[in-house]
């Protein structure tokens, strides 16, 4: 619905192929609405279930994967963010071609791109302030990371492939090359400052990527204290997320460009799939061997350049899963809980953010808890967490009918 600038925006996680809305890529938009409900899930407390049943080795694994790893690997929920990432990349390819088949000159398109970036980091920031006293000046957020990073996507889509490889090996390499000239902690190093110890340090040359002690820990001990702080800013107590994950969160972005390349270009569907199966097999290996050699760990905290290959492989065979089965095979009927989803992204992300606890609340003061109880007192944390995501799809749902998009 184009009527409204405040309801329809173009938004960085949707993409639009020239033809529209009828035209669109259907793995991309499922791709997009399966990330989204693996964050939506996130109320189903699936940890409280395991807790109760702590012989269950199935609700173990269950609550596992809906957890981020203390450190090094990763899990399902770990996948999210980079996913989010990754389709940003795979998107703008299509976003370009649209606005230029519509006759947008190049300084209104790279206009909007710089001021689409902007919106973007302060709209992570306000969400990320949310339960704060004052504005939680951190550049952490999802959103926040893409919008640091997405002026120089957009200039980089607009060069050749080669310069884009070329980017995304000088970001892997550079970042890679400063964490190890990073020096390691000395024997004065304060550990309570740094909020770690040494036995959360990592083993031999790893340690240039350990908590808290990193290059990325070190800038922002400088960078976020430029800010108004609440209290000044020692080391990150949520588990060592820090502002130059943007770096190689870019690289993630890259990846996604190129994907998306390989799906605008002139090779045939089939070919498409064994191009994004092979790459992401190789990116995937890659960064899994990096890590188990010792030369750079797989970490999502500190999105590690290891972490950027062996996500980016998942995303890139997720990617040809969905491309085969949806858009080569045409098997689409049983997409459209995710499209629903997939076409909204911005709205579900800050759906997520602002109406959960208003939603929960909600339910249990028409319901009550024994309105949750169908499976018994154990199953009711995740009972009242499907309700709580058949409420916010139905939101969604009814904004797809309207043709309601929040875009920026």
């Amino acid at each position: 619905m184009n009527t409204a600038a405040s309801v329809s925006y173009k938004t960085t996680s949707v993409a639009v192929p020239a033809g529209g809305m009828g035209n669109r890529v259907g793995s991309i938009d499922a791709f997009r609405g399966f990330v989204m409900l693996l964050m939506l899930s996130e109320v189903l407390d699936v940890d409280s279930v395991a807790k109760a049943l702590p012989g269950s080795r199935l609700w173990a694994f269950l609550a596992c994967q809906q957890s981020h790893v203390e450190w090094i690997g990763c899990s399902l929920h770990d996948l999210i963010q980079p996913g989010f990432s990754f389709l940003v990349g795979v998107a703008l390819p299509y976003s370009l071609a649209r606005r230029t088949t519509v006759g947008q000159p190049q300084w209104q398109r790279t206009l909007h791109a710089f001021w689409r970036a902007l919106v973007l980091i302060f709209l992570g920031i306000f969400l990320r302030s949310i339960d704060h006293p004052q504005t939680y000046w951190t550049f952490k957020d999802t959103l926040t990371q893409i919008g640091l990073g997405y002026g120089f996507l957009y200039l980089l889509a607009l060069r050749s492939v080669r310069v884009q490889w070329g980017a995304l090996a000088v970001i892997l390499v550079a970042y890679w090359s400063a964490f190890a000239l990073f020096p390691l902690p000395g024997p004065n190093f304060d550990w309570t400052k740094a909020g770690t110890s040494p036995s959360l340090q990592l083993p031999g040359f790893a340690g240039h990527w350990s908590l808290n002690t990193n290059l990325a820990w070190a800038f922002d001990i400088r960078f976020l204290n430029l800010f108004p702080q609440a209290h000044p800013f020692a080391y990150a107590d949520d588990g060592g997320y820090s502002t130059l994950n943007f770096i190689p969160t870019l690289g993630t972005m890259i990846l996604g460009l190129l994907a998306g390349g390989v799906l605008r270009s002139e090779r045939p569907p089939l070919g498409k799939v064994r191009w994004l199966a092979v790459a992401g097999v190789a990116s995937l290996a890659i960064g899994w061997l990096l890590g188990a050699v010792g030369i750079c760990p797989v970490v999502k905290r500190i999105w590690t350049p290891g972490w950027v290959l062996f996500s980016g492989g998942w995303c890139l065979l997720i990617l040809a899963g969905f491309y085969l089965i949806i858009d080569v095979w045409n098997r689409r009927t049983w997409t459209f809980p995710v499209k629903v989803v997939g076409m909204n992204s911005i709205a579900a992300y800050v759906m997520s953010w602002l109406f959960v606890g208003f939603i929960t609340e909600a339910l249990l003061r028409h319901l009550g808890h024994h309105g949750f109880e169908l499976l018994g007192k154990t199953y009711e944390p995740l009972v009242l967490g499907l309700g709580v995501m058949m409420v916010e799809w139905l939101i969604l749902w009814w904004l797809y009918w309207r043709k309601i998009f929040l875009r920026i």
